[in-house]
C-alpha cells in the first residue's frame, strides 16, 4: 500500500416533496431480504440494516507488517504505550487489538457481532481484483469475509471504487484507453461470482450496486460496462454525484467537507433533502456515530471535518431519521474505518456502545425484533480471545469451534456454557 484508499468527494443537498407508498415499501423490503412470506408492514421494522466494511487492514503477526491502514506512513504499531495500546492511525482503538482482516477469527469475530446486533447484512467496501497496491489482498479478503456473512444467515452487497481505474492509469498499469475494458472485466467478475448469490442484496431481483463516487467511468461508460451481463446490477452513487452518470439511486454518507465542525442541525438537514428525494428516487439511507479523521494528525492531508459522537446520540438520532424515512435499506457508516473515525465495531474507550444501541434499534417496534440482549455481544470477542489464548491446544480449538457453530446459529447460551469453561482475561 503505497497511499490512502478513500477520497472523499463534498457532498450537497437537493430535495423534493416526500408522500409514502406503504405497500411498494414492504414489497421493496421483502425482495430486499430474500423472504418468502408476506408480512405486514410492523413485522418488518426497522428496515434491513447493512453495515458497510473495510476489508483491508494488515498486521504484522498475520500479514508479516503493519498494514498502510493501521500506519498511513506515520504511525507506528511496533510501538506499544504503557496502556497496552500500539501506536495507531485513528482516534479509536479496537477492542481485539489490532487485527488482520485476512486473519479468520476476526472475521469469524466480526460477523457474529454483527448478527448478535441484529444487523442484516454487510456492504464491502471493494477495489477490484487486480494486483495493484493492496487490491488483490482486498479482493481475497473480500472473499473469505462473505463465507462467513453466509454462515451467519447475513446478505452482503458490494461498494465499487471505481476510483481503482482512475490509479491504476496514474501509476502506468493501465492505459487509458483500456479503461471500460477494465471496468467490464471487473463487472464480468461480480457477475459470474455474485451478483447471482442468493444471500447478495437484490430490489425486484436485480444486485445493488453501490460505487463511492463514482469518480471516474461517465454515463455512457457504465451503460457499456452493464451491457451483457446475466445479472445487471442497480447502480447508486452518491447523492451529487448519481444523476450526471445515469445512476439508478444514491446513497448518503457522513457529509463532512472543508474541515469545518459539522453542527447536528447541518447533517440533519442534509439527511432530511436526501430522504424527501426517496418518492421519486431509489435512496439508501445513511446512518453513523460521527466523525473524527485522523489525516491531518498522520500528515497525509488536512482534515474533512468532523461529527461529534455526543456520547452515542449521532447514532441514534441518524438511525430514527432513516427508519422514517421512505428509504428501503439503511447502511450504517461504517463498521471498521478507523482512519475517519465512523467505527461501531466495539473499542477500548466506549466498549459495546455503539453495537448496543444498533441491537436496541433492531428490537424496536417489530414483532419479529431480535431475541439477543447486550450481554450476548460479549461472546464473539470472548471467543476470539479464548481462540488466540488456546491455538496450540487442538482439543480446545475444536470445542471452541463447537461454540462458535452455536453463536453462528443464535444458541448463545450454549455457546456461552462451553465458553465459560475456560478462563481467560476480559477485553
Amino acid at each position: 500500500m503505497t497511499g490512502p484508499q478513500k477520497l472523499k468527494v463534498k457532498t450537497e443537498n437537493r430535495g423534493s416533496l416526500i408522500f409514502c407508498i406503504p405497500f411498494v415499501k414492504v414489497i421493496v423490503i421483502l425482495l430486499v431480504l430474500g423472504m418468502n412470506s408476506v408480512v405486514s408492514a410492523e413485522d418488518i421494522r426497522p428496515k434491513p440494516v447493512l453495515v458497510h466494511y473495510m476489508p483491508w487492514y494488515a498486521s504484522k503477526p498475520v500479514s508479516g507488517v503493519w498494514g498502510w491502514h493501521w500506519t498511513m506512513g506515520h504511525f507506528d504499531p511496533g510501538k506499544v504505550g504503557s496502556d497496552g495500546q500500539r501506536e495507531v492511525a485513528s482516534h479509536d482503538y479496537p477492542l481485539i487489538g489490532l487485527y488482520d482482516s485476512n486473519d479468520p477469527d476476526v472475521l469469524e469475530c466480526h460477523v457474529l457481532l454483527m448478527k448478535l446486533s441484529g444487523i442484516n447484512g454487510v456492504v464491502i467496501d471493494w477495489y477490484g481484483i487486480d494486483r495493484f497496491r493492496d487490491y488483490a489482498d482486498n479482493h481475497r479478503n473480500t472473499q473469505h469475509l462473505v463465507k462467513y456473512i453466509k454462515q451467519a444467515g447475513l446478505k452482503f452487497a458490494i461498494c465499487y471504487e471505481d476510483q481503482t481505474v482512475k490509479h491504476m492509469i496514474e501509476n502506468r498499469v493501465l492505459k487509458r484507453e483500456d479503461a471500460v475494458a477494465q471496468g467490464k472485466k471487473v463487472f464480468k467478475w461480480l457477475d459470474d461470482h455474485w451478483f447471482q448469490d442468493d444471500a447478495y442484496v437484490k430490489i425486484a431481483g436485480q444486485p445493488v450496486l453501490l460505487v463511492f463516487g463514482p469518480q471516474y467511468f461517465n454515463k455512457g461508460q457504465w451503460s457499456e460496462m452493464k451491457t451483457g451481463l446475466s445479472n445487471p446490477p442497480l447502480l447508486y452513487g452518491l447523492p451529487h454525484l448519481a444523476k450526471p452518470v445515469g445512476a439508478d439511486g444514491m446513497f448518503g454518507w457522513p457529509p463532512v467537507s472543508d474541515g469545518q465542525a459539522v453542527a447536528p442541525a447541518i447533517w440533519k438537514k442534509y439527511l432530511h433533502d436526501l430522504y424527501s428525494r426517496a418518492p421519486n428516487e431509489s435512496v439508501v439511507a445513511a446512518a453513523f456515530p460521527g466523525f473524527h479523521d485522523i489525516y491531518q494528525e498522520a500528515k497525509l492531508h488536512k482534515s474533512y471535518g468532523s461529527i461529534a459522537a455526543r456520547d452515542g446520540k449521532t447514532l441514534k438520532e441518524t438511525l430514527e431519521l432513516a427508519e422514517k424515512s421512505q428509504a428501503a435499506l439503511i447502511q450504517i457508516a461504517t463498521w471498521n474505518d478507523y482512519g475517519e473515525g465512523t467505527v461501531i465495531e466495539p473499542v477500548r474507550k466506549r466498549g459495546y456502545q455503539y453495537l448496543e444501541i444498533v441491537q436496541k434499534f433492531m428490537q424496536s417496534g417489530s414483532k419479529n425484533a431480535i431475541a439477543f440482549r447486550a450481554e450476548d455481544l460479549r461472546l464473539p470477542v470472548k471467543l476470539y480471545a479464548l481462540k488466540k489464548q488456546y491455538q496450540n491446544e487442538p482439543e480446545t480449538i475444536l470445542n471452541l469451534k463447537k461454540a462458535a457453530d452455536l453463536l453462528f446459529s443464535g444458541k448463545c447460551e450454549a455457546a456461552r456454557s462451553i465458553l465459560e469453561t475456560y478462563p481467560a482475561k476480559d477485553r
